[in-house]
């Protein structure tokens, strides 16, 4: 019930899976694997942003003002589909501009919601973040980073709704995201995101941590099914 990575990930059925390889140029299976390293990245991210009471304030507003009743298969229908995004999504035009918008509405849905998404989960780190996965999921910086760009909406609104939903407080949603960093790491997913943020502290995120964080991540997933 805490899972709330494999959670978000039931939202993705075949289709949308296969959506994302082929906006990627690669193949399902592939995609699974890196969804599956993907989604843990994000919601560590947003668990260690919500460690501190100022960065559990501030998801929290952005997740009731943005993300909460966002429908989410008219935001898959829409990020994934390759959409236009004028009002097919309900509160998607919204969700585009204020906060987390910073973008033109011109901007595609992916590109213009998931980028400023990802701004706000690792900050000057993003890069770093997409150059991790792409070396663990074989994707590449500029795969990886598009595949994030696409995720991070989702996991938005999952994290919203369920805010709404359970009417959690700042404190609440610190907690459970708390709970859920806590499970990642000890199944071994959240190797990555320590590589990412350098865990050996030298400023920089070595083969040596991207690959074994990486076969944390398939072989945690592995289990659960």
């Amino acid at each position: 019930m805490s899972d709330l990575t494999s959670i978000i990930f039931s939202n993705l059925d075949q289709s949308n899976i296969e959506s994302i390889a082929g906006q990627l140029g690669i193949d399902p299976a592939q995609a699974s694997d890196a969804i599956q390293q993907a989604l843990p990245l994000l919601m560590g991210g947003l668990a260690r942003n919500a460690a501190s009471p100022q960065g559990a304030t501030a998801l929290h507003s952005a997740l009731e003002r943005d993300h909460a009743g966002v429908d989410i298969g008219g935001l898959l229908g829409s990020v994934l589909g390759g959409g236009a995004g004028s009002g097919s999504a309900g509160g998607l035009g919204d969700v585009l501009g204020s906060v987390l918008g910073g973008g033109s509405s011109n901007s595609s849905p992916g590109a213009g919601m998931g980028g400023a998404i990802l701004g706000h989960i690792f900050g000057g780190r993003r890069d770093q973040a997409a150059q991790g996965l792409g070396q663990t999921s074989g994707l590449g910086g500029a795969g990886a980073s598009q595949l994030l760009s696409m995720l991070a909406p989702l996991v938005m609104a999952a994290l919203g709704n369920m805010t709404k939903k359970q009417g959690l407080d700042a404190n609440g949603l610190s907690g459970v995201l708390g709970q859920e960093n806590n499970r990642l790491q000890q199944s071994g997913v959240g190797g990555l995101l320590s590589g990412v943020l350098d865990s050996d502290g030298d400023g920089e995120v070595s083969m040596g941590e991207m690959l074994q964080a990486g076969a944390g991540l398939l072989g945690a997933f592995g289990k659960r099914s």
